[in-house]
């Protein structure tokens, strides 16, 4: 599996990024542990996992995915082989975080944040941590294909409703790279204003600069190459694609309006984002499409962003050893100037559905 460098450090991450999100609620930690041992063996290096984990995130279940990585790597003595990223949540009225209180992207809740995911981790220091989602009013994912009400504007003090300043954020990062708890920064969900902030604070000096950008890219949501992109090779920011199968609408499993029993859609009905108007049959398209190449839907959608010359990793996540080991595979797909014509085609007419 080839590695790739993130952003401008010192750090070769695999093609393939080994998510997380369902280990404590939809796996158990023995799942967990088995899916992190077939990755590792296939040449996977690179975890990605957050304090809100798993999915859906609830009071009671919140943390338990750092632990299950945690408890895995304490017992097979190699956390000096994994590159291991985690995220603090951005602004949140949800209190079981912060022990009954809300948060925000400021200094004791940061480090309050860290603390808790070193703890859980069983690890003295983080390789990439994330800020999991901008804590300024922002449309989810920050790449919409529209915008409605226009967010309240900020400049580097602050704006109305209380929100922290990049700077001041950023410069608690850099106290976190200092201290030697965590080596790098990341972003995740953020648009191309607040990518360029972020990296002109840190030209400044504040702090520590920008190495990476987690946003969701796939076949119905390709927002990333409107601005991002450019923005990203520029600055040699690496983008870490999340839901790449589009939380398995490109499996082929819900064609149809089908809901498989056990599937993510029937047991927590948080699939709206892939469920926009017309979402449903430019799905359909994408996976019948793969079906003419001779593939598995999962497998050409797995295999389409990991080719991507502007993608360092792509965040795969399942639930099984089989789904694990078809994303894992899609490495290996050569992707071809045919496939590239007939996705593009399909998404001339159909565009991002789903942003």
């Amino acid at each position: 599996m080839q590695k790739r460098r993130l952003g401008r450090t010192d750090l070769l991450v695999s093609q393939i990024c080994l998510g997380s999100m369902t280990w404590g609620q939809q796996n158990t930690q023995a799942d967990g542990h088995a899916q992190m041992d077939l990755a590792f063996s296939r040449g996977v290096n690179f975890i990605d996992t957050a304090e809100l984990y798993p999915i859906p995130p609830k009071a009671e279940t919140q943390g338990w995915t750092e632990k299950i990585i945690g408890s895995w790597m304490r017992a097979k003595g190699n956390r000096d082989q994994v590159i291991l990223a985690s995220k603090v949540v951005g602004r949140t009225a949800n209190k079981w975080f912060r022990g009954d209180r809300p948060s925000k992207l400021v200094r004791a809740d940061i480090f309050d944040a860290v603390e808790k995911s070193l703890t859980r981790l069983n690890t003295d220091y983080l390789d990439l941590y994330q800020i999991h989602w901008p804590e300024r009013e922002v449309p989810w994912g920050a790449n919409p294909n529209r915008v409605g009400a226009v967010p309240l504007r900020a400049d580097s003090a602050g704006a109305p409703g209380g929100e922290t300043p990049i700077p001041e954020t950023l410069a608690v990062f850099d106290e976190l790279v200092k201290a030697g708890k965590i080596r790098h920064f990341g972003l995740s969900n953020e648009s191309s204003w607040g990518v360029m902030r972020f990296i002109g604070e840190a030209d400044k000096g504040v702090g520590p600069r920008l190495a990476s950008l987690q946003n969701a890219y796939n076949f119905v949501n390709r927002g990333f190459e409107v601005n991002l992109a450019e923005v990203c090779e520029r600055e040699q920011v690496s983008l870490l694609a999340y839901s790449p199968l589009a939380q398995g609408y490109l499996t082929g499993k819900y064609d149809h309006g089908a809901r498989p029993q056990g599937s993510r859609s029937q047991l927590f009905n948080r699939g709206q984002r892939y469920e926009t108007p017309n979402a449903a049959e430019a799905q359909l398209e994408y996976n019948e499409l793969a079906r003419t190449f001779g593939m598995e839907p999962a497998l050409f959608a797995n295999a389409y962003v990991t080719s991507r010359p502007f993608v360092t990793s792509s965040i795969i996540g399942a639930t099984t050893l089989p789904q694990l080991e078809m994303a894992l595979s899609s490495a290996d797909v050569v992707w071809s100037e045919d496939m590239q014509k007939a996705v593009d085609a399909i998404h001339q007419r159909v565009g991002n559905p789903c942003p």
